[in-house]
Parts: C-alpha cells; structure tokens; sequence
C-alpha cells in the first residue's frame, strides 16, 4: 500500500459536521504539530478501512497530501473508533517534521520463543507489555521493535534496558534515569516439578 494519503480539506467544524462526513463515507482528521496551525481534513472510509488493515501503518511516517493544500509529512498520533462497530471516526495526525521529536507507543514483536531453553526445559513464556514508548526523529521510526528471547533460561526475565532498540530511538521510560522504571517485558517461570 501506498504511504500517500489523500486527503480533502474540511470547511466545516464541529460533531454535525463530523456525523455528516461519516454519514457520507468519510472520515475526519486532523493534523497538527511542528509549530503550524491545525488542518481539518477528512478522507475516504474505504481507503482508511483498507490502509489500517496494515498494523505497520500505526508507526509509519505517512506523507498526507491535502486537496487544495501542501502535502505533510505525518504519523497517526491517535484514533478513534465507534464503540459497536469498531469503525474508525476519527484520526488525530502529528506533523513529522526533520526536526521534532516524535514519542510513539511502538509493537514489540517477541522472536524465538519455540527455541528458548526455558520453555523446551517447561517453563511457560509470560509476555508483560506487548508495546513500548520511544522518542527519536520520524526518520529513525521504527514500525516496531524485534526482541529476541531465544536464549532465556526457566526462571529469567528480559527488563527495558536489554532491548537492542536502533540508532536514535530512545525508550522513554528508561530516560528518567530511575530504575524503578526499568520495567520487565518478558518472562520465564520455573517449569512445575513432576510428583
């Protein structure tokens, strides 16, 4: 899927407005950030359904071209969804721009958990968080964060600051330079005794 987004310039403000969008097929946004005024936008439900079909999206620098408007450079800052039908309603964009600073919840993707010695001894895999909140430049955006667990024994655990996380990207909690926030994110317990 394209990282373009097409998007039209809302002329009209407000929750009738935004009943009447959705009520069209459409989709209200917003983006702001980076020092500018706020742009309303809204864009087609078919095209959002489809492009939030791909969870990387969530963690993408997307480029938002606005009809009758300049393109912005963006990440999905936050979306909101029908609470029965599940149906995006409404997405909030921040600009990303080469200068700021962007602080996103991000996927961890655990990896080599069938191998781990700890489980194959019979221990059982308990994942603790299954996001992670970074800071760094939208060039440095990773999709999400690849955690390699193959090599953890029974009775271990992986904390925030064994995570290889790329050039740039910082976990926020572990900048608060307390240990307390030195959270763990996976673990293994001891396997059960027969008998």
């Amino acid at each position: 899927m394209s990282q373009n987004w097409t998007a039209e310039i809302r002329t009209e403000e407000g929750k009738g407005a935004s009943r009447r969008l959705r009520h069209a097929g459409k989709v209200p946004a917003i983006i702001y950030g980076a020092g500018k005024d706020a742009v309303s936008v809204s864009f087609a439900g078919n095209f959002i359904k489809k492009a939030f079909q791909d969870n990387d999206n969530f963690n993408t620098v997307l480029t938002v071209e606005v009809a009758g408007g300049a393109s912005e450079s963006c990440v999905v800052k936050d979306v909101q969804r029908h609470p029965a039908t599940g149906e995006v309603s409404h997405i909030d964009f921040q600009r990303a721009g080469t200068e700021n600073k962007l602080t996103k919840k991000i996927p961890l993707n655990f990896v080599g958990k069938a191998i781990a010695p700890g489980v194959k001894a019979g221990g059982l895999m308990s994942f603790l968080q299954s996001t992670v909140e970074v800071s760094c430049l939208a060039k440095d955006l990773p999709t999400k964060l690849d955690v390699d667990v193959s090599s953890m024994e029974a009775g271990t655990s992986m904390r925030l600051s064994e995570l290889t996380v790329p050039a740039g990207v910082i976990i926020t909690a572990l900048s608060h330079g307390n240990a307390d926030y030195d959270q763990a994110v996976v673990n293994i317990g001891k396997p059960k005794r027969k008998g």
